[in-house]
């Protein structure tokens, strides 16, 4: 195995042609660089230089084991300048994650604002769900992500620290010819005789079923949709009523009216999750992601 150190000499008496020059350039005695390059033949195998009356040049063997030695003392070059750039803020590439409705609106005004303050930094993104974005970031393969703590609270990873972002409002979707589709605000007990539209199973143990409880029933039929075109498109074919978070408000279609809960509508908040020591990237996107908040979260009643 060659020392870097080692292959480093190597390219220094290569282009000095003398032992002496390479030790001046260095700072090394001269008997230091001798030394060190015949512990460098050894290990070559042989010689890896001709010794002229004044000076040296590489022969065949130097030659090869010169050409890979640049190859890898760029390769460390390079890989220093971008480990550098990227402990700057500067440059490398910076991998963030986010839940759906984070993507809707939130997480791309903040991308946005990044992309203006570090251009040369490449970002690269993904969505899924909580859980999953923590063990990401647990594991490393990620450096920055959007969660939420809907619908079972927010779960724990090693390693990862989370920050409230906002607290998002859960509003109700129902078909604009609904009977309270114009009331602004509606009783969730009003709502125990709808079908519930929602990606948990009925007896999982979510906030909505905890509203369910507090309301005083359990809905009479729950249809299993995961996605939120698919939530929207029943809702305003009129077969179901779905929670829609605010950050959702921009995505929901002019068929479908969203209404408040009154008093007993589920909570959630939004988090920033981190790994205990973000690179710089992510704390500038942290910071926009507070900016972004103030500025997309919708207020007020939809319907």
């Amino acid at each position: 195995m060659f020392e870097t150190d080692a292959l480093r000499l190597l390219v220094t008496v290569a282009e000095t042609g003398s032992f002496t020059k390479a030790a001046l350039r260095l700072s090394y005695t001269q008997s230091a660089v001798s030394r060190r390059i015949a512990s460098l033949e050894q290990q070559a195998g042989g010689p890896l230089f001709e010794r002229l009356p004044r000076g040296v040049r590489l022969n065949s063997a130097g030659r090869v084991l010169h050409r890979h030695a640049v190859d890898v003392l760029g390769s460390l070059s390079r890989a220093e300048h971008e480990l550098a750039a990227l402990h700057a803020g500067r440059g490398g590439i910076l991998r963030v994650g986010a839940f759906a409705t984070a993507n809707i609106s939130l997480m791309p005004a903040a991308l946005r604002e990044f992309k203006r303050a570090r251009p040369d930094v490449e970002v690269t993104a993904v969505e899924g769900r909580s859980s999953t974005l923590m063990r990401r970031l647990a594991e490393g393969a990620l450096d920055l992500a959007v969660v939420s703590d809907y619908p079972s609270g927010l779960p724990p990873a090693e390693g990862v620290t989370t920050t409230a972002l906002l607290g998002d409002e859960l509003l109700v979707a129902l078909h604009h010819g609904h009977p309270l589709a114009g009331a602004g605000t509606v009783d969730l007990r009003d709502l125990r005789d709808e079908v519930w539209l929602q990606d948990a199973p009925a007896d999982s143990p979510t906030m909505l079923a905890d509203a369910w409880a507090r309301a005083g029933f359990r809905p009479r039929k729950i249809i299993r949709i995961a996605e939120w075109a698919g939530k929207f498109g029943y809702a305003a074919a009129g077969l179901g009523v779905a929670l829609v978070p605010s950050l959702a408000t921009h995505a929901v279609p002019a068929g479908l009216v969203l209404c408040r809960l009154g008093d007993l509508p589920p909570h959630r908040t939004v988090h920033i999750a981190l790994p205990a020591a973000p690179v710089p990237a992510a704390s500038k996107l942290r910071d926009l992601l507070h900016d972004a908040a103030d500025r997309t979260v919708p207020t007020g009643n939809q319907a």
